[in-house]
């Protein structure tokens, strides 16, 4: 090998020795940046929804910008699952650092894994509403409010207009929805409302709109502290009527096949029920019907009062908007970042944050000092105004996990005549006095 072929080789191995200089330097810079990197793993069963992507990336967006070498990592798992796999993280006493929980006893009975906020939050306290669904015993508070969850029932104006019905005035009293029905029912040969309970949720969205209306405070209050057992007649009467009213053909059929999320909703939206019981948070809402149906097309009215309750019907009184917490942000007992966690659950829900997930999912948010200003949706201003004016609280937050259970179960039989309203009604009894 001559000198040259030296020169060469020797040309080649610094060039080469350079690059690993770089690659090596690259990587130990790596190394650095992902030790100074602290990741902040959020679980929920909402970021995979593409009406919500708006949301969630504009708030990982502005934490991270303002948190440098902070990333926001959310990891979105399937809602059939979510407490199932969130009870095997809390087991191995690991997990994510943030979870979002539905209000009640999903909270409640997970209090043990997660962070009391009481001290921590605040301005918050003021600025938002629905801490009563996120509060335990001594009102200590375990997850921040991010929307609110409610009963609304929805109309098709087409419906009413072909029955005979003025569209612009829906019933106000049960004497007058009673009516509605009879007239919808015999002129259209369409159900009053689409129903589905294949899940439970039917009975448990009536439950809580008659019994918002139907139950005087004393009950209310009775209801709240387990006192009000579910034989009593001012609670057992709401689910019995639920039953005879589906024998009067007030429901789309097959109620027990059919699921309530989304079987339910697209048969209200597909013109096959006059009414249907929906909600105010991200789904099965204003935004979604008036989105299929036409804004002009899609009405919105207040649940009405049993006859012969303790009620609205009885006192005179306005009716009133069953609503809670629907969805908040708890941060794990686990989290080795707790600090870092709770400055971005306050994020999350900042004003101009919680004005972002209205716009792109129409989910009524927790922010008291909402405006609405802005909002075309006569059905969005009106939800906007029941909340502010007529709040009444939501009897399913009384109602423990066992008891959901069983009532999901019992109201199957009650609806396909296996079991009588009085008989599950016992059971519920026995359910809530064993789970004291």
């Amino acid at each position: 090998m001559c000198f040259g072929q030296y020169t060469v080789i020797g040309r080649q191995l610094r060039k080469y020795g350079a690059v690993w200089v770089a690659l090596f330097t690259l990587a130990a810079s790596s190394a650095i940046a992902s030790a100074q990197t602290t990741t902040i793993t959020v679980w929920d069963f909402k970021s995979g929804d593409p009406t919500l992507a708006a949301y969630f990336q504009q708030t990982v967006k502005d934490f991270e910008a303002a948190h440098p070498g902070v990333v926001v990592k959310h990891v979105a798992q399937p809602h059939d699952q979510y407490y199932s796999l969130l009870g095997a993280a809390i087991g191995a006493n690991q997990g994510p650092d943030i979870v979002m929980l539905h209000g009640g006893s999903p909270t409640r009975e997970r209090a043990g894994a997660l962070v009391a906020l009481n001290p921590e939050l605040g301005g918050l306290r003021d600025r938002l509403v629905g801490w009563e669904a996120f509060s335990g015993v001594n009102e200590t508070i375990y997850a921040v409010p991010l929307t609110l969850q409610g009963q609304v029932v929805y109309y098709n104006k087409d419906i009413y207009r072909r029955a005979g019905l003025d569209p612009d005035k829906p019933p106000v009293t049960w004497a007058e929805l009673d009516a509605d029905c009879t007239r919808i029912i015999a002129r259209l040969h369409i159900a009053c409302f689409a129903m589905g309970n294949k899940d439970g949720y039917g009975s448990m969205f009536f439950f809580n709109s008659i019994a918002a209306n139907s139950w005087s405070n004393a009950q209310r209050a009775a209801w709240a502290d387990r006192k009000l057992a579910w034989s009593d007649p001012a609670v057992s009467n709401i689910l019995r009527v639920w039953v005879e009213k589906s024998k009067a053909g007030w429901y789309t059929k097959g109620v027990n096949s059919t699921a309530t999320f989304p079987d339910e909703y697209d048969r209200f939206m597909r013109g096959e029920a006059a009414n249907v019981i929906g909600l105010v948070s991200d789904t099965a809402h204003w935004k979604q019907f008036e989105a299929v149906l036409g804004p002009d097309k899609v009405g919105s009215y207040l649940p009405v009062a049993l006859p012969g309750s303790a009620g609205a019907n009885a006192t005179g009184a306005k009716l009133s908007l069953p609503i809670a917490g629907g969805i908040g942000w708890a941060i794990t007992r686990w989290s080795p970042h707790k600090d870092l966690a709770l400055e971005y659950v306050k994020s999350m829900v900042s004003s101009a944050h919680l004005r972002t997930l209205f716009e792109a999912g129409g989910a009524m948010v927790s922010d008291g000092q909402f405006s609405r200003d802005g909002i075309d949706s006569p059905n969005g201003k009106k939800i906007l105004e029941w909340i502010a004016c007529c709040r009444a609280p939501m009897p399913q937050n009384s109602i423990g996990l066992s008891e959901v259970e069983v009532l999901r179960r019992d109201t199957q039989r009650m609806f396909d005549g296996s079991m009588s309203v009085d008989a599950a009604m016992s059971e519920l009894d026995q359910t809530r006095t064993s789970s004291k």
